[in-house]
């Protein structure tokens, strides 16, 4: 039964859930904003588990609580789901509008996800002095030069803020470069014979000068993150001078079975 619904623009999901902590009720707080949805599960006024469609617990439910735009609606049923989140609601909401200012904070500082995090010091001296909590430094070992943030995040389980804030902390104390090393191409089929196999991908030599400039590939380029339609892909890459800056040349039957049409733009970036 429905009996509470309405628009996050004529009231906050704030003060939705601070209302249904209140009067103590049971049920499904459904909430859409855009192409995403998610859902609060309240059992006697407590905010017990949280989905969205990328996450589950308490992480989903800050995602849902940052949303200012959409819909919701509040369902009154038995919930019977398992119980993910233990914090009282008024203490859920003052962690919520606490990383709400620290991503206003740290996206003004890494303001692209897109954009690869580089520590400049070795493992030993990288963290020497520095202060960190046991989840940032779990984090650390995926700033390896190659993932960008959002990378991190998913190879970490972490959150946009957790990961954010360990580049901070690194990025403060000049131990961290930002690079945006991506590089955006048009797929051209790969020209082979019989002493030249299609088993590769080859782009422009200038391309390995651009690249090589930067620290974490300074030893040589042998893979390339190729990021197309379907999402990211790595294969093997040879540099060659014949071929122009913004041009990718890849077989046939590769371009084939990611169904890229020649003249596709597709976006690229080195890999480990």
């Amino acid at each position: 039964m429905s009996n509470l619904r309405g628009t996050l623009e004529s009231i906050s999901l704030t003060d939705v859930a601070q209302l249904l902590h209140v009067n103590r009720k049971t049920g499904m707080l459904q909430v859409s904003s855009g192409k995403v949805s998610g859902v609060l599960y309240f059992s006697q006024g407590e905010v017990i588990h949280a989905e969205t469609l990328s996450t589950k617990g308490e992480s989903a439910a800050f995602e849902i609580l940052e949303w200012v735009i959409g819909h919701f609606e509040f369902l009154t049923t038995q919930v019977q789901v398992q119980a993910t989140i233990r914090r009282t609601v008024p203490d859920l909401l003052m962690d919520s509008a606490r990383l709400h200012d620290s991503r206003k904070r740290l996206t003004g500082m890494f303001p692209r996800m897109t954009a690869v995090p580089w520590p400049t010091l070795p493992g030993h001296q990288l963290l020497e002095g520095l202060k960190l909590f046991s989840e940032e430094r779990r984090i650390l070992p995926f700033f390896d030069g190659y993932r960008d943030f959002q990378d991190v995040m998913a190879a970490s389980g972490q959150h946009d803020v957790a990961v954010l804030q360990a580049a901070a902390i690194l990025k403060d104390a000049g131990r961290l470069e930002v690079l945006e090393p991506d590089a955006h191409v048009t797929v051209v089929p790969l020209k082979t014979g019989l002493f030249k196999k299609g088993d590769r991908l080859e782009l422009a030599k200038a391309m390995e000068g651009w690249w090589t400039v930067l620290g974490p590939y300074r030893e040589g380029i042998r893979n390339l993150r190729v990021i197309w339609p379907s999402g990211p892909a790595v294969e093997r890459v040879e540099f060659v001078p014949s071929l122009p800056d913004n041009q990718l040349a890849m077989p046939r039957e590769l371009m084939q079975a990611w169904g890229l049409a020649e003249g596709a733009h597709v976006k690229v970036r080195p890999a480990p």
